[in-house]
């Protein structure tokens, strides 16, 4: 296990406590969502997340860099780009050769995937159908080594917002990522159906479902 200089003990312990990406995906679904209370947004590094005990997607993603790159794995992240500019982050990794991912989110779809994926490029398709909402369609999408991005950024443990994450994702170069009218139309109009015939219930009607790791509680 990689060690990093400045920790305290209980991020140590933390870090030491979960080693695999599953370990780490149960550990952010039992942390509330960061809601951003009072119109305060915020970007909370890892240590940041360990202090408050919450955590939105991008603040899960860099939570998950910090604990997995300690034991081996590369400080990846995927950055989506939807039309409606609500774009969304997860923490990437690869077994056996196999794309995984580590996410946290409002909507149960957007959370983890197994590492089951031949590529990048097939991991975030299987977030296409999910990301369709009232305003969501994904656009495009970037895999970004934060461990070269940022340089000398102290995006690990700042105790501070590390905005500056936020502001490289956005200007990253995103591979497109085109989709069929028709289908978005049918999504769109099946998922406005659901949320009415259930009181606003999220769905996770969507095919593939045995790829994704476990949910939090709040959406099953």
């Amino acid at each position: 296990m990689t060690d990093l200089a400045g920790l305290t003990p209980r991020e140590r312990r933390l870090i030491a406590r979960l080693r695999t990406p599953l370990e780490v995906q149960r550990y952010l679904n039992a942390l509330p969502y960061n809601q951003e209370p009072h119109g305060r947004a915020t970007l909370r590094s890892f240590r940041g997340v360990v202090r408050e005990g919450c955590a939105h997607c991008l603040e899960a993603a860099l939570f998950a860099a910090v604990v997995l790159e300690a034991h081996g794995y590369p400080a990846r992240v995927l950055s989506f780009e939807s039309i409606d500019q609500l774009d969304h982050v997860l923490f990437v990794y690869q077994k056996q050769g196999r794309w995984g991912s580590i996410a946290r989110s409002r909507d149960p779809g957007l959370h983890g995937r197994k590492p089951v994926f031949a590529s990048a490029r097939a991991l975030a398709l299987s977030y296409v159908d999910p990301y369709v909402d009232y305003t969501g369609r994904v656009k495009g999408f970037a895999v970004v080594d934060l461990a070269t991005a940022m340089g000398n950024y102290d995006w690990r443990l700042s105790e501070g917002n590390v905005w500056k994450v936020e502001r490289v994702l956005l200007d990253w170069p995103h591979h497109r990522i085109k989709t069929s009218d028709a289908r978005f139309q049918t999504l769109r109009a099946r998922y406005k159906a659901y949320r009415a015939a259930n009181n606003d219930r999220k769905p996770i009607y969507y095919s593939g479902r045995n790829k994704w790791t476990p949910l939090p509680d709040e959406f099953i």
